[in-house]
């Protein structure tokens, strides 16, 4: 027998505003500051508010590389985080010459106070995805513009592929319940299966903050090798970048 071994590993970004301070010590960090002539913090009840008096050269600046919100009021910032999950090797290794099926997860948690939300985006590294030296998995092929509802793959071919599941997934990846991707609300569980890019492909998004809870997104892996074609024997890695941005 000639054992395939399925590896996917995990590249991660995220991207927001940076966030430096002005002054600290061992015992403190003082984040942002302002220069006017005088303040308070008032409260009851029913609300709280911060306020300054006298501050100048406040307002919003841009340029080519930058981007500034001066001044106290204007001292809107925003984090984003996105988890690390572990490499995943595809089960169970499929025979080279009787072609078999090998499956995986990978969760990715995204997590912002960012108030208009964030977007998650995948892509690999390499065309195809899947490789092993000079070998390698094609990249799953839809029959249209849209992923397919059932995963297919015809005997004379190798191929890899996801979909992607969590309570922000993408509409490409909704389907309508029945047999079609790309419309309705559903989220049938291990339909709508998609190619790995080598250009961001949007799997989750959301016009909202969800700190402290997060949201998870599970993408489910496949790869698939034909009993009519001969996979040669090997280590098939493929790296695979996530990338979470604040909307």
């Amino acid at each position: 027998m000639k054992r395939i071994s399925l590896i996917i590993v995990i590249f991660l970004l995220t991207t927001s505003m940076a966030q430096a301070y002005v002054s600290n010590s061992s015992h403190y960090r003082i984040q942002v500051d302002s220069i006017n002539v005088g303040g308070a913090t008032s409260s009851s009840a029913d609300y709280g508010v911060s306020d300054t008096v006298g501050e100048i050269a406040t307002g919003d600046l841009t340029g080519t590389s930058y981007k500034v919100k001066a001044g106290y009021q204007a001292m809107l910032l925003s984090s984003i985080s996105i988890t690390a999950p572990a490499d995943s090797t595809l089960s169970p290794s499929i025979d080279g010459v009787t072609g078999g099926t090998a499956t995986g997860e990978l969760d990715w948690k995204v997590t912002t106070d960012n108030s208009a939300g964030y977007t998650l985006a995948l892509k690999a590294s390499t065309n195809p995805a899947l490789k092993s030296g000079s070998d390698s998995f094609a990249d799953y092929t839809p029959a249209g513009a849209i992923p397919d509802f059932t995963w297919t793959v015809a005997a004379s071919a190798a191929e890899f592929g996801f979909s992607p599941e969590g309570t922000d997934v993408a509409s490409r990846y909704l389907d309508d319940g029945a047999s079609t991707c790309g419309t309705g609300s559903t989220q049938t569980t291990d339909r709508c299966w998609d190619a790995f890019s080598t250009s961001n492909v949007t799997v989750a998004s959301s016009n909202t903050g969800n700190s402290p809870s997060g949201a998870t997104t599970a993408v489910k892996l496949q790869a698939t090798s034909g009993s009519g074609v001969i996979t040669n024997q090997g280590t098939y890695t493929a790296t695979i970048v996530a990338t979470a941005l604040a909307q």
